[in-house]
């Protein structure tokens, strides 16, 4: 039997838990249909999604169209839950892109369709809410582009751009293989209809078994799998790619003790299942053979302080923060010591909102927040230089360390001192060594530069080691590390670093003169315009907390005709 696991994505009120609803319904899954306005879903099942409409949890539902099996996920759409729906797009092997006939493209609308692209995720378009008024999929075609063909008319000669073998099947009178074209994402069969009525959901579902391609199985090679959700009791959700998982199979440190709460002994290629007893791996692990996936969406820039109302629940709101964080790393709780603060990391003020609730309501702890703030990074500016020698200078740690600070790309340690300097007898290699001076450092270097945020992109270089046998130990060489440090940073001086957006806005070319002048208020960069008979399109590049006043402004520079999307770059030095 076949096994597609297929994924629906969408901007928010586009009617993708209405789409996974009707689907279920149609499979026969459920006896009635649910509404998102009644909170009465099958996929919505937390609290928070039922009251507030939305979809806040990756959540997994399976039916059957004939032989195909299909798991689908239906992802949140509120771009608060970015990481909800990347973690999604690392086990699919399909996914129906839901875009209202309304409302037409939205932002996270064409973030999603970039990141699908990109991805070469085969993907169907279902072009929803057409009883509606003002109702235009022929508009939606035109903002999707052209790998988007429209299935409800003559499509063959629109088919037959998209490679040359497609060409030569349409010149011989040959049906072209639109599956093939789908799964190599060179297109994207587009239809259209209404979730709620229930139109063109029949035709939706045949293209789901025909064009989409089932998941590879490969159930002799070696285990291959990914844990893309955790719920707050530690069960892991894993799609195997490869191999099979078994109960009782050891993973790392841990061991597998269940799978489905006992119903199944293994999960197979291309299954999904939940999995318990794993307490140690996080979001994005690859279990067995295999390396994790990299972030496929820009990484939160905001942050914001929490504070327990009864100061007495500090250590409480600790561990309830920290385990949502196992649920959710980007959230990556953060402990200021010096100023005694729980920070957190956030996309949004609906995404705070939800980590209030969830800690009123599941940990019975209520808190408030600080102001949001854009998130910043600190980089060494130059070399800095710390050391000390055991029972020197005030040296109270059985270890001898000096470390030098430098400028670098991402986190790295390096060892340039001899072999035999190394304390061998307590790390065993020279690479246990290294690892653990790795994370001394990663943790010393959390507790913020000059400006007190993170650190990152530093080469740190041991450039003198020593100890005494048998009376040093890692705690010797882990805490003068946090002392050394925080000291070599200092002389180093650091660069504070704001986010960045890469930005395209588009307009008309009457409004070309006013836009262009207006950019450098908002602390953009453009880059020289690409001007047609009609709109210009430009890019550049544009701080993150500048964003919202340049959307703001649009309307007024372009006669409310422009658009701006922008996509998160990277971090660079504070003007």
């Amino acid at each position: 039997m076949s096994i597609l696991n297929l994924g629906i994505v969408a901007h928010v009120d586009a009617g993708k838990t209405s789409l996974t609803e009707r689907l279920l319904f149609d499979a026969g899954v459920i006896d009635r249909l649910g509404s998102v306005d009644s909170g009465s879903t099958q996929t919505d099942s937390l609290d928070q999604e039922r009251r507030r409409g939305i979809t806040i949890k990756t959540a997994v539902a399976t039916f059957r169209l004939g032989e195909l099996t299909v798991n689908l996920i239906d992802t949140p759409g509120h771009p608060d839950f970015i990481a909800e729906v990347e973690r999604a797009l690392r086990v699919l092997d399909g996914a129906i892109l839901v875009v209202s006939a309304v409302e037409g493209m939205q932002a996270q609308t064409r973030i999603l369709l970039r990141t699908l692209r990109r991805l070469h995720v085969p993907t169907l378009v279902f072009i929803n809410k057409t009883d509606r008024t003002g109702a235009d999929p022929d508009r939606v075609l035109r903002q999707i582009g052209h790998q988007a063909i429209p299935m409800w008319r003559e499509h063959e000669a629109a088919l037959a751009e998209s490679d040359d073998e497609a060409l030569q099947s349409y010149l011989d009178d040959r049906p072209i293989d639109i599956g093939r074209l789908t799964a190599q994402a060179k297109v994207f069969p587009a239809y259209k209809g209404s979730a709620i009525t229930g139109e063109g959901i029949d035709e939706l579902t045949r293209a789901i078994a025909r064009h989409l391609p089932a998941a590879a199985e490969d159930a002799e090679a070696e285990l291959r799998a990914t844990v893309f959700k955790i719920d707050r009791d530690r069960t892991a959700h894993v799609r195997v790619f490869a191999g099979v998982l078994r109960a009782r199979t050891r993973v790392n440190d841990d061991k597998v003790t269940a799978i489905d709460d006992g119903r199944r002994e293994h999960i197979g290629p291309g299954e999904i299942g939940r999995v318990h007893g794993l307490r140690t791996v996080r979001i994005g692990d690859t279990l067995g053979t295999g390396s994790a996936h990299g972030a496929v969406f820009a990484p939160p820039t905001m942050e914001a302080t929490v504070e327990p109302v009864d100061p007495g629940q500090r250590r409480a709101l600790h561990g309830a923060l920290q385990r949502l964080a196992e649920q959710d790393p980007l959230i990556d709780l953060r402990l200021d010591e010096e100023r005694g603060e729980l920070k957190v990391k956030l996309y949004g003020e609906v995404q705070r909102e939800v980590i209030r609730d969830t800690l009123a309501e599941e940990y019975g702890l209520a808190v408030t927040f600080g102001a949001t703030v854009t998130l910043h990074l600190e980089r060494p500016a130059g070399r800095g230089r710390a050391g000390a020698v055991i029972g020197k200078d005030g040296n109270q740690h059985m270890a001898t360390l000096e470390l030098e600070i430098a400028p670098g790309e991402g986190l790295e340690v390096r060892l340039d001192v001899p072999f035999e300097h190394l304390p061998l007898y307590v790390y065993k290699t020279v690479a246990n060594f290294q690892d653990s001076m790795l994370r001394y450092v990663r943790a010393a270097l959390a507790r913020g530069g000059r400006h007190g945020w993170d650190v990152d992109d530093a080469r740190v270089t041991v450039t003198r080691c020593g100890y005494i046998s048998p009376v040093s130990t890692a705690g010797d060489f882990r805490r003068l590390s946090a002392e050394l440090v925080p000291r070599a940073l200092a002389r180093a001086g650091t660069v504070l670093c704001e986010p960045v957006h890469r930005f395209t806005l588009d307009g008309p070319v009457g409004a070309l003169t006013a836009t262009l002048g207006a950019l450098p208020r908002f602390g953009a960069v453009p880059e020289p315009p690409d001007v047609g008979p009609a709109r210009f399109t430009v890019q550049g590049t544009i701080p993150a907390v500048r964003l919202p006043e340049l959307e703001r402004a649009l309307p007024g520079l372009t006669h409310g005709e422009g658009t701006v999307e922008a996509a998160f770059e990277g971090f660079r030095p504070r003007s």
